[in-house]
Protein backbone atom coordinates (compact mmCIF):
# COMPACT_ATOMS: atom_id res chain seq x y z
CA UNK A 1 0.00 0.00 0.00
CA UNK A 2 1.19 3.15 -1.09
CA UNK A 3 0.62 5.85 1.71
CA UNK A 4 -0.47 9.07 -0.56
CA UNK A 5 -0.24 12.74 1.58
CA UNK A 6 -4.18 12.48 1.61
CA UNK A 7 -4.12 9.62 3.06
CA UNK A 8 -1.60 10.80 5.57
CA UNK A 9 -3.47 13.70 6.54
CA UNK A 10 -6.47 11.11 7.02
CA UNK A 11 -4.80 9.16 8.82
CA UNK A 12 -3.28 12.67 11.07
CA UNK A 13 -7.33 13.39 11.78
CA UNK A 14 -7.73 10.26 13.99
CA UNK A 15 -4.37 10.42 15.66
CA UNK A 16 -6.17 13.72 16.23
CA UNK A 17 -9.58 12.27 18.19
CA UNK A 18 -7.16 11.13 21.65
CA UNK A 19 -5.35 14.28 21.47
CA UNK A 20 -8.59 16.15 21.64
CA UNK A 21 -10.39 14.33 24.32
CA UNK A 22 -7.40 14.67 26.28
CA UNK A 23 -7.22 18.33 25.51
CA UNK A 24 -11.16 19.40 26.35
CA UNK A 25 -10.93 17.51 29.47
CA UNK A 26 -7.51 19.44 30.81
CA UNK A 27 -8.24 21.51 33.75
CA UNK A 28 -7.10 25.05 32.13
CA UNK A 29 -8.69 28.16 30.57
CA UNK A 30 -6.79 27.91 27.33
CA UNK A 31 -8.22 24.37 27.06
CA UNK A 32 -11.83 25.47 24.92
CA UNK A 33 -9.33 27.19 22.60
CA UNK A 34 -7.15 24.35 22.28
CA UNK A 35 -10.12 21.49 21.55
CA UNK A 36 -11.96 24.17 18.77
CA UNK A 37 -8.66 24.55 17.25
CA UNK A 38 -7.80 20.95 16.93
CA UNK A 39 -11.22 20.10 15.77
CA UNK A 40 -10.74 23.00 13.09
CA UNK A 41 -7.71 21.91 12.06
CA UNK A 42 -9.01 18.73 11.67
CA UNK A 43 -11.95 19.62 9.72
CA UNK A 44 -9.22 22.25 7.31
CA UNK A 45 -7.31 18.48 6.99
CA UNK A 46 -10.83 16.71 5.70
CA UNK A 47 -11.15 19.56 3.02
CA UNK A 48 -7.30 19.30 1.90
CA UNK A 49 -7.26 16.01 1.68
CA UNK A 50 -9.83 15.79 -0.81
CA UNK A 51 -8.26 18.64 -2.59
CA UNK A 52 -4.62 17.19 -3.00
CA UNK A 53 -6.24 13.66 -3.78
CA UNK A 54 -8.46 15.34 -6.90
CA UNK A 55 -5.28 17.94 -7.67
CA UNK A 56 -2.72 15.33 -8.40
CA UNK A 57 -4.40 12.35 -8.65
CA UNK A 58 -3.52 10.75 -5.77
CA UNK A 59 -6.13 8.52 -5.11
CA UNK A 60 -6.00 5.11 -3.31
CA UNK A 61 -9.04 2.91 -2.23
CA UNK A 62 -7.31 2.69 1.28
CA UNK A 63 -7.71 6.32 1.38
CA UNK A 64 -11.30 6.56 0.02
CA UNK A 65 -12.48 4.08 3.00
CA UNK A 66 -10.39 5.78 5.66
CA UNK A 67 -11.34 9.36 5.33
CA UNK A 68 -15.48 8.69 5.70
CA UNK A 69 -14.22 6.73 8.83
CA UNK A 70 -11.98 9.22 10.04
CA UNK A 71 -14.13 12.00 9.49
CA UNK A 72 -17.28 10.22 11.63
CA UNK A 73 -15.23 9.51 14.39
CA UNK A 74 -14.27 12.58 14.99
CA UNK A 75 -17.55 14.32 14.74
CA UNK A 76 -18.85 11.16 16.61
CA UNK A 77 -15.79 12.12 19.29
CA UNK A 78 -16.55 16.18 19.81
CA UNK A 79 -20.47 15.46 19.52
CA UNK A 80 -20.13 13.00 22.64
CA UNK A 81 -18.07 15.29 24.68
CA UNK A 82 -20.04 18.14 23.99
CA UNK A 83 -23.32 16.67 25.41
CA UNK A 84 -21.37 15.38 28.28
CA UNK A 85 -20.49 18.58 28.94
CA UNK A 86 -23.92 20.41 27.92
CA UNK A 87 -26.34 17.79 28.76
CA UNK A 88 -29.94 19.17 27.42
CA UNK A 89 -32.35 17.16 25.79
CA UNK A 90 -32.22 18.69 22.67
CA UNK A 91 -27.98 18.55 22.81
CA UNK A 92 -28.36 14.74 22.95
CA UNK A 93 -31.31 14.79 19.93
CA UNK A 94 -29.34 16.36 17.58
CA UNK A 95 -26.34 14.56 18.46
CA UNK A 96 -28.35 11.03 17.94
CA UNK A 97 -29.69 12.23 14.86
CA UNK A 98 -26.22 13.20 13.42
CA UNK A 99 -24.44 9.92 14.66
CA UNK A 100 -27.76 7.81 14.03
CA UNK A 101 -27.89 9.23 10.35
CA UNK A 102 -23.63 8.29 9.66
CA UNK A 103 -24.05 4.99 10.72
CA UNK A 104 -27.32 4.50 8.71
CA UNK A 105 -25.72 6.00 5.61
CA UNK A 106 -22.91 4.22 5.95
CA UNK A 107 -24.58 0.24 6.14
CA UNK A 108 -26.46 2.24 3.12
CA UNK A 109 -23.35 2.65 1.00
CA UNK A 110 -22.12 -0.64 1.71
CA UNK A 111 -25.38 -2.57 0.62
CA UNK A 112 -25.23 -0.42 -2.65
CA UNK A 113 -21.97 -1.21 -3.04
CA UNK A 114 -22.85 -5.18 -2.65
CA UNK A 115 -25.48 -4.56 -5.34
CA UNK A 116 -23.46 -2.44 -7.48
CA UNK A 117 -24.92 0.44 -7.24
CA UNK A 118 -22.94 2.73 -4.90
CA UNK A 119 -22.68 5.80 -7.12
CA UNK A 120 -26.42 6.20 -6.67
CA UNK A 121 -25.16 7.10 -3.00
CA UNK A 122 -22.47 9.47 -3.94
CA UNK A 123 -22.04 12.56 -1.75
CA UNK A 124 -24.28 15.23 -2.48
CA UNK A 125 -24.16 19.27 -2.38
CA UNK A 126 -26.96 19.05 0.82
CA UNK A 127 -24.12 16.76 2.09
CA UNK A 128 -21.59 19.11 1.65
CA UNK A 129 -23.19 22.15 2.62
CA UNK A 130 -24.75 19.79 6.30
CA UNK A 131 -20.96 19.36 6.87
CA UNK A 132 -19.80 22.66 6.83
CA UNK A 133 -22.65 23.51 9.27
CA UNK A 134 -21.70 20.38 11.37
CA UNK A 135 -17.84 21.51 11.57
CA UNK A 136 -18.57 25.50 12.51
CA UNK A 137 -21.63 24.19 15.54
CA UNK A 138 -18.77 21.86 16.85
CA UNK A 139 -16.07 24.12 16.73
CA UNK A 140 -18.42 26.76 18.08
CA UNK A 141 -19.63 24.06 20.95
CA UNK A 142 -16.04 23.02 21.99
CA UNK A 143 -14.70 26.57 22.32
CA UNK A 144 -18.27 27.90 24.59
CA UNK A 145 -16.73 31.38 25.43
CA UNK A 146 -18.41 34.65 24.24
CA UNK A 147 -16.88 36.43 22.09
CA UNK A 148 -16.85 39.99 21.27
CA UNK A 149 -20.75 39.65 23.46
CA UNK A 150 -21.91 36.95 20.68
CA UNK A 151 -22.95 34.03 22.52
CA UNK A 152 -20.33 31.63 20.77
CA UNK A 153 -22.14 28.43 22.24
CA UNK A 154 -26.01 29.51 21.94
CA UNK A 155 -25.06 30.16 18.10
CA UNK A 156 -23.17 26.63 18.07
CA UNK A 157 -26.39 24.93 19.64
CA UNK A 158 -28.70 26.63 16.44
CA UNK A 159 -25.87 25.46 13.98
CA UNK A 160 -26.30 22.31 15.51
CA UNK A 161 -29.85 21.69 15.21
CA UNK A 162 -30.05 23.59 11.73
CA UNK A 163 -27.03 21.22 10.39
CA UNK A 164 -29.21 17.89 12.41
CA UNK A 165 -31.96 18.87 9.69
CA UNK A 166 -29.83 19.05 6.86
CA UNK A 167 -28.40 15.43 8.19
CA UNK A 168 -32.15 14.67 7.94
CA UNK A 169 -33.05 15.86 4.45
CA UNK A 170 -29.93 14.51 3.16
CA UNK A 171 -30.13 11.29 4.40
CA UNK A 172 -33.14 10.84 2.87
CA UNK A 173 -32.06 11.98 -0.32
CA UNK A 174 -29.38 9.10 -0.42
CA UNK A 175 -32.49 6.75 0.64
CA UNK A 176 -34.42 8.14 -1.93
CA UNK A 177 -31.48 7.53 -4.43
CA UNK A 178 -31.20 4.22 -3.33
CA UNK A 179 -34.98 3.17 -2.54
CA UNK A 180 -35.53 1.58 -6.33
CA UNK A 181 -32.26 -0.52 -6.36
CA UNK A 182 -33.02 -1.89 -2.35
CA UNK A 183 -36.86 -2.62 -3.29
CA UNK A 184 -35.79 -4.68 -6.46
CA UNK A 185 -33.22 -6.34 -4.35
CA UNK A 186 -35.93 -6.65 -1.76
CA UNK A 187 -38.13 -8.45 -4.30
CA UNK A 188 -36.20 -10.47 -5.56
CA UNK A 189 -34.87 -12.05 -2.52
Amino acid sequence: MKLTVPTMLTLLRIVLIPVLVLVYYLDYRWTNFAAAAIFAFASLTDWLDGWIARRYDQYSAFGAFLDPVADKLMVATALVITVQHHHTVWMALWAAVIIGREIAVSALREWMAELGQRAKVKVATIGKVKTVVQMVALVFLLYRDPVLQLPVFAIGEWLLAAAALLTLWSGFAYLHAAWPSLKDDVKNS
